[in-house]
Parts: C-alpha cells; structure tokens; sequence
C-alpha cells in the first residue's frame, strides 16, 4: 500500500494487487510480466523461489546473491530495508517462563504433550518452514490434535488462549506484544534472513528509473519495529492499510496531502 500510494503521488497510474493470495503468486504473477513493481523477502526468493537449501547468513550477501541470481529472470531487486520479517515461533510468556523456553532447541525436551503446534498451511508447505525446521533441531513430528492448520490470524489466537503451546510467527507482526507473547531464539540460525527489497521488472525499470529514488528513502525508513507498529494498527487496532500507509508516509515527509 506503502508503493501504490507513493507511486500515484509521482503520477503513475496504478493498479493495486496487494491482496494477492500467497507469494508465490505474486512472485509467478511479476515473472510472467503481469506486476512491474513488489516488495519480497530475500530468504523467500533464495530459497523457495531459486530452489536453494542453505540460506546465506549475512544479510547483505543474501540479498547480493539474489540480486545476481533474479537478473536472469529479468528482475531488478534495489537495496534492501533493515526490516528482516524473519520466520519465528511465539508462545505465551506465561508459558515460556513456565516451561523454561528460550529458544527453538528447548521444544524437544518437553513432554510430548506440551509439543502442540499451530501453523499456516504454507509454512507447513515450504522447504523453508515448519518440517524442515523440526528436523534441523531434532523435534519429532507432531501427530494428530498436537499439529493443526489454520488462518495465520487463527494462530496468534490459538497461542494466546492455550489451544497450542507454539505458533507460528513474524518477527515484525503487531499481535505479539498485543497479546503477551514472546518468540524463540533460532540459535542454528535456520530460518533465513527475509529482509524486505523492492523488486522491479528490468524493463519497467529501464523505462522508469526514476523508481529507485522514489522508494529508496522508504527502503531507508523501513525497520522491524517500525514495521510491527504499522501491522499492530492493521492486525491488533483494525485499521485499513491505506489508511496506515498513508498516514506513515505524511508523518515521514514522503508526501503531501
């Protein structure tokens, strides 16, 4: 919303897709030419997009690697945001405090029955989520009612009213603080860095270079708290996320009324 608006105030004519369904349609839908301009997560291209299994663990190199990978594709990602939307896992603090948990590696040491997890049904799916993090720190599948799928909305509610020990989780997500809870540590450092970039069609970009500097100073402003502020506003206050960027982006100077 934060681009559709920017870009509108610079002249061009925009149609807005954000309620695109998942990111891998989005990242088919920019790839086949239909959406010139997005933002994506470095560790989402790497390794869901590009097929890679071991992220890069510096961020900056990540994105490089991406960057000279994608060109290929005909895609152009601009520097990337400090903001790193990073997989995670919360669980009621209460909890945490209760069962001593700190980090993703004290989850196998529980009693199988505390070992209760709620996820999306494409975290369950990706090659950078749920399973292949079980395996990485030695957790043993979770088997019937301690493994359940839901709207990530679903799981911040499941987490907070006790129906799952665990959920997943974003780093930058609002309803953490809101509702109490605390994330784990990834001390093997298995989930990539997912620092956001803009990405732009070459050809677009070619035509239009003006776009880099538009969004650069965006890019600039753009870290993980101020991210979870602007989603708890969405997700935690109910605020439309027009209105949200909009505002964010007259408090920050970008633009005018």
């Amino acid at each position: 919303k934060i681009t559709a608006i920017l870009l509108r105030s610079a002249g061009a004519d925009v149609e807005d897709l954000t309620n695109m369904p998942g990111s891998l349609s989005a990242r088919q839908a920019q790839v086949a030419g239909v959406v010139d301009v997005e933002w994506d997560y470095t560790g989402t291209a790497w390794i869901t997009y590009l097929g890679h299994t071991d992220p890069i663990p510096d961020a900056q190199a990540q994105w490089a690697a991406v960057r000279d990978e994608d060109a290929q594709q005909g895609l152009v990602w601009l520097p990337p945001a400090e903001l790193d939307n990073t997989y995670t896992f919360s669980v009621r603090q209460d909890r945490a405090e209760e069962l001593g948990l700190e980090t993703l590696a004290d989850i196998k040491d529980l009693p199988a029955e505390e070992q209760s997890f709620c996820v999306s049904a494409e975290f369950a799916a990706r090659n950078d989520g749920f399973l292949p993090m079980l395996e990485s720190y030695g957790i043993e599948r979770p088997t019937g009612s301690r493994l359940r799928q839901m709207d990530i909305g679903a799981v911040f509610a499941a987490v907070a009213d006790g129906s799952c020990t665990f959920g997943e989780a974003y780093a930058t997500d609002g309803r953490i603080a809101a509702l109490d809870l605390t994330t784990l540590q990834d001390p093997l450092s298995f989930f990539p860095k997912y620092n956001a970039a803009p990405i732009v069609r070459e050809e677009v970009l070619a035509q239009h270079p003006e776009i880099a500097d538009l969004l650069a100073p965006v890019t600039a402003r753009l870290d993980n708290a101020t991210a979870a502020r602007l989603n708890a506003r969405v997700d935690v206050d109910g605020e439309e996320p027009t209105q949200v960027a909009w505002d964010w982006l007259r408090e920050e100077g970008l633009i005018t009324d």
